[in-house]
């Protein structure tokens, strides 16, 4: 994925609480399974980080952002 594409997960000023995203868990990180949820809170405090911003979710899962999907809920 090309990095200045909007729909990267590295850098923070593209995500946003609310937001539909793809994340890697920890635990998922081997396999590269994504899980898909809504932004409830940005735990990266730097601007960019090359393997996705991490974040938690509404259903309380932490990982890194992907791929960015859709539009506030």
């Amino acid at each position: 994925m090309n990095q200045t594409d909007s729909s990267s997960g590295t850098f923070r000023k593209n995500i946003v609480p609310g937001l539909r995203v793809l994340v890697v868990r920890k635990q998922d990180q081997r396999s590269g399974k994504t899980t898909e949820g809504v932004v409830r809170d940005i735990l990266t405090s730097a601007a960019v980080h090359t393997r996705g911003i991490k974040v938690r979710l509404t259903s309380g899962e932490v990982g890194r952002v992907r791929e960015i999907l859709g539009g506030q809920e």
